[in-house]
């Protein structure tokens, strides 16, 4: 079920910059028990949102690691997404106008400040897991290092420490795409949303990878006739026009740039000092084909965090293959929350 927080006090951002309020949109599944101490916390991925049962499937499902009949699982949509939470596309109360190009710039750490906030409002001081892939795996790092208490279990899932050159070109990649298109600049809703659409095809090549892409695009060539057409065309075409659909070009750019500041490392002295602080029991899985943050990125987490059990999946789906391999994931997280 969704439901919208509001916090009517003023929030101030790591850059400096306030927002005068805050609503945050999230979503439950199953029943707080009398003690607690049954809940999981979701921080979801780049475009997904507070609806885990919507984007990450099989697993809200009775039997599944987020078992509703088990656990009370919270999700609540991150700061600056499409989806409800205060973004580019929510009226700023100091002007009576939607944000669009003056929401600033905001970093993970902003996002787990509101998280934060939401927990303290639903009354929850502490997890049996916090979980997340990707830039959830951020946002649980971040919190697991700011609250140390806050969580029992960690898994962090396809994640790093820092972005990296390799991961931050491909957002300016994608930025570059999405200032092209001749809407950007102007305040509506729907500006830059064909750039948008491009700078999604290019993020797709990072997230599959040419294992992926080469099993899953493959077709039957003619051997008499040249083909200027190829499957692996209209797949980029549809994935860019699904986000079209659903998604904000303003949104997604300040996402990007969250991406881009990344590191747990920064006002912390090294990324080993900070991953120290984390006290909680963790799960780190990787996956083989993930080009995006490969296997070798989470080395530091391997080495640097107390108490740590490491999977890596095989998989040809890429740093896609958190979402597509979830029989194999819903094995190792179970058999991480149930040990004994």
């Amino acid at each position: 079920m969704s439901y919208v927080y509001h916090h009517a006090e003023a929030v101030q951002l790591e850059s400096g910059a306030v927002l005068p309020s805050v609503d945050i949109t999230y979503d439950t599944f199953g029943t707080l028990n009398a003690a607690k101490d049954n809940v999981i916390w979701v921080c979801h991925a780049l475009t997904a949102n507070s609806d885990v049962a919507d984007w990450w499937p099989h697993t809200v499902e009775e039997g599944r690691f987020l078992d509703p009949t088990r656990y009370f699982i919270v999700c609540a949509n991150f700061l600056g997404s499409h989806y409800g939470t205060t973004s580019p596309l929510s009226v700023n109360p100091a002007t009576g106008e939607k944000y669009y190009y003056d929401f600033p710039q905001i970093t993970v750490r902003d996002m787990v400040k509101c998280h934060q906030l939401l927990a303290r409002h639903l009354g929850i001081e502490r997890v049996k897991m916090l979980i997340g892939s990707s830039i959830g795996g951020f946002q649980c790092m971040e919190w697991a290092i700011m609250e140390p208490h806050f969580m029992e279990n960690l898994a962090l899932i396809a994640t790093t420490t820092c972005s990296e050159p390799w991961a931050a070109a491909f957002n300016e990649s994608q930025r570059m795409a999405i200032r092209l298109d001749k809407t950007w600049g102007e305040r509506r809703d729907d500006a830059g949303i064909d750039g948008m659409a491009v700078a999604r095809s290019i993020a797709l090549i990072s997230y599959r990878g040419g294992a992926a892409y080469n099993a899953t695009q493959q077709e039957q060539m003619p051997l008499n006739d040249v083909s200027f057409s190829r499957r692996a065309h209209s797949y980029q075409q549809y994935q860019g026009e699904k986000l079209r659909r659903r998604f904000n070009a303003i949104s997604y750019y300040r996402l990007s740039e969250a991406v881009d500041s990344h590191n747990i490392a920064r006002g912390r002295g090294s990324i080993a000092e900070a991953l120290q602080n984390i006290e909680a029991r963790t799960l780190v899985v990787a996956i083989t084909s993930d080009i995006l943050f490969p296997p070798e990125a989470h080395t530091p987490l391997r080495k640097h965090i107390r108490d740590v059990e490491y999977h890596l999946i095989e998989s040809e789906f890429g740093h896609d293959g958190f979402l597509v391999e979830h029989e194999k994931l819903n094995t190792i997280i179970d058999n991480f929350i149930n040990f004994r």
